[in-house]
């Protein structure tokens, strides 16, 4: 905007089109066996820039000089990073950044995050003793390493060879079919425990619900097994006594400070100025790794991959590893790029599919397992991305035998897990399988529905990319009187720029609105229904497109199509300006499904909340517990939509009417905007000329969806602004 006109810029260089690609200002096909080679001919670019000596190096196919240069140029402003398990490439990462003076300023060593901190090598060392007999008591605390260790007949035979194991598990796994004992923990909503996220910034996690079974926590556990008497909740209390409390000069009696810091939820301890003021920190020296350095290179230099086919396995966005592969919600939650649900593929180019006469839904083989592949711009030739967290064959009624486990293709290497391999062993077969993808699910093809510029045009003219607004709004009168809102008027602002595609939203929103969970053969039938999705455009290059996430919902239309076709009245506007839903006269008749540009209605084919395929369905005394008390479970032939999370404005509105005040600027949250790390969601007022969602509709990059079809919708969106060094804005949409 004008008071914030610059932009970081992101260049991502990888294999298979990942979210952060899709966010990239410039995005460059890799070879992940080539990664190595590529952070190595960097480092030499930087060294020599810097007056350092070069290293050894291998010729690469792509020419990072300009990248290298735009990196000199931002030089203490820059950031490299990896996302490789080998040391090797992240010791030369290190030199990287040390060369572009980024520790203490893009890099605070004084605040490490430590969740990664775990020796993969010490786990293949303990494996080794344990199938020698060195170990004779194993426990294993919310793990599943016979599901996600590259060798699982390895932990199986090791775990028969220890004379006691146990596992602190909330649910089964392949892990608790081999253990002695199982010990079911308390859920994380049910214990307590502390953390120090940041130096001097302490906080707690307080139960908020009480104990639904007769659990102990693993910090229970490790009291109890130690001989100590306290519960969880007076250890941590004691020890905030002993430790926190006379670092602080505010309370001088324990009891006090302890209620203060459980109403506050964290506690910050004051630090040394210049160790950690918010600002730039006096940071640790940084040790001299040149001989580091020069031994990785060489051992980069001597690897060698002898398949020509590249394969590597990318997180999933949803279920992660597979911890979450038993959430309904999660195994349905479209993939950002893919756009796949309840399934993962391997991900081939274009171009390797044509070769090979490949087509989406077809099986391949690669070494011995078979997988669906999936025809997907960007990839880069001769590589196959493929999501883990699949397979699961022991999780519960919804994640069991979903997509495939490729686990088996993780190796060791120097006692780390490289998430890459090589093969030459890909069969085609002609079997076809029936993906459950949701992309063409609601078209709104051959219109402008993303109006993008570059930086270098919004600064000429902030209104760039949005030209067409203004000849919309000259024929845009109506001899309709325009709809006047004397109270509230409520709005929703959404920022190309600032979203991710994420999903978190779409989450939210169904946990906020009791939206029901349908199954793979009924998103495979285009009955998905979710009140928001992410719609992926690509654009530019079929071989490496750019890529733009649209968040879309209910426009709330102010002369919305939907209403004046319904017979019985069940859809109509309220006089805060929301498009509401009467359910109990819905009828059916999907009239308004087929009048609304947006496709954003949903139709209850089914009584999903009796649908038994899922455990604790919302039917079962555990499922209710998952509703919302404030939202109304729908039936069978209702049709529903996005609400604006009616309960939560009503809920604000009471509070301010008790407390005899006006509703603020932000005081209202619906989930999805609650649930947006970026941002990039805003809800409001419209009314207020001072709200946030006001400014926004102001902003010369404000559009509305579709609005030469004059429905006057209050759910507006900000151009896409991208920060590369093209001047060129004509893109074929793919």
């Amino acid at each position: 905007n004008k008071e914030n006109p610059t932009m970081t810029r992101h260049i991502q260089l990888e294999a298979g089109f990942s979210l952060t690609g899709s966010n990239a200002d410039k995005r460059i096909r890799v070879n992940p066996m080539e990664e190595g080679s590529l952070v190595l001919a960097l480092y030499n670019k930087i060294a020599h820039k810097s007056g350092n000596p070069t290293l050894p190096e291998l010729k690469t196919k792509v020419d990072i000089s300009s990248i290298a240069d735009e990196l000199w140029e931002n030089k203490g402003k820059s950031l490299v990073v990896a996302g490789s398990n080998d040391v090797d490439i992240q010791t030369l990462v290190n030199g990287i950044n040390k060369f572009l003076d980024n520790y203490g300023n893009t890099i605070d060593l004084n605040t490490p995050y430590f969740t990664k901190k775990a020796s993969e090598d010490d786990m293949e060392r303990i494996v080794n003793e344990m199938n020698t007999g060195k170990v004779g008591v194993v426990l294993l605390n919310e793990v599943n390493p016979i599901y996600d260790y590259p060798y699982p007949k390895k932990i199986i035979a090791a775990l028969k060879n220890v004379d006691f194991t146990g596992i602190i598990a909330d649910r089964i796994t392949e892990t608790t079919l081999h253990v002695n004992y199982i010990l079911p923990p308390d859920n994380f909503l049910e214990s307590w425990g502390d953390f120090e996220p940041k130096k001097g910034s302490y906080s707690f996690s307080q139960p908020t619900i009480s104990k639904l079974f007769d659990t102990y926590s693993f910090l229970d556990c490790l009291l109890k097994w130690t001989a100590n008497e306290k519960t969880s909740y007076e250890y941590i209390k004691s020890n905030w006594e002993e430790t926190l409390f006379p670092l602080q000069e505010n309370y001088k009696d324990f009891d006090e400070f302890w209620a203060y810091t459980l109403q506050a939820g964290i506690f910050n301890l004051k630090v040394e100025k210049g160790k950690d003021d918010g600002k730039k920190t006096t940071q640790p020296p940084i040790p001299d790794i040149n001989a580091a350095l020069i031994k990785s290179a060489r051992k980069i230099t001597k690897k060698i991959y002898r398949g020509k086919i590249a394969i590597e396995m990318i997180p999933n966005i949803a279920i992660g590893d597979g911890t979450h592969a038993n959430n309904p919600w999660l195994q349905e939650l479209p993939d950002p790029v893919t756009k796949l649900t309840w399934d993962n593929v391997a991900s081939v180019s274009i171009k390797y599919a044509q070769n090979n006469n490949i087509k989406t839904g077809q099986f391949i083989t690669i070494n011995d397992i078979k997988i669906p592949a999936l025809v997907q711009p960007g990839q880069e030739d001769n590589t196959i991305s493929i999501a883990l967290g699949y397979g699961r064959k022991n999780v519960g009624k919804v994640g069991n035998n979903v997509g495939t486990n490729v686990y088996p293709f993780v190796q060791f290497v120097d006692g780390v897990k490289i998430y890459h391999t090589s093969t030459d062993k890909i069969t085609i077969s002609s079997e076809e399988y029936v993906l459950a993808l949701n992309q063409t699910h609601d078209l709104m093809e051959g219109r402008s529905i993303i109006r993008e510029t570059y930086i270098q045009q919004y600064h000429k003219n902030p209104a760039s990319g949005n030209e067409e607004r203004e000849e919309i709004l000259k024929e845009s009168t109506s001899l309709y009187p325009a709809a006047v809102f004397s109270g509230h008027h409520w709005g929703m602002s959404i920022d190309l720029n600032a979203c991710t595609g994420c999903n978190s939203c779409v989450v939210a929103c169904q946990a906020e609105n009791n939206v029901a969970v349908v199954g793979k053969e009924q998103v495979i039938n285009r009955r998905l229904m979710h009140w928001i999705r992410l719609d992926r455009y690509y654009a530019g290059d079929k071989e490496n497109p750019e890529m733009v996430q649209m968040p879309i919902m209910c426009q709330q239309c102010n002369s919305a199509p939907c209403e004046n076709v319904c017979p019985v009245a069940a859809t109509m506007r309220s006089s805060e300006g929301i498009n509401q839903m009467a359910y109990n006269r819905c009828i059916g008749t999907r009239y308004c499904m087929n009048n609304c540009p947006y496709k954003m209605r949903r139709f209850n084919w089914f009584q999903y909340a009796k649908n038994n395929e899922f455990d604790f369905n919302m039917n079962s005394d555990l499922g209710r517990m998952v509703l919302n008390p404030d939202v109304v479970v729908r039936s069978r032939g209702v049709v529903e939509k996005c609400s604006f999370c009616t309960q939560r404005i009503q809920e604000k509105k009471l509070t301010a009417k008790l407390e005899d005040r006006l509703l603020k600027d932000g005081e209202i949250q619906t989930a999805c905007s609650q649930a947006c790390s970026a941002n990039a969601i805003v809800f409001g007022d419209l009314n207020d000329s001072e709200s946030e969602v006001s400014k926004r509709f102001k902003n010369p990059r404000h559009y509305h969806l579709l609005e030469q079809l004059h429905t006057q919708p209050v759910v507006g969106y900000q151009t896409k602004v991208r920060n590369n060094n093209s001047e060129d804005t004509k893109k074929e949409i793919l």
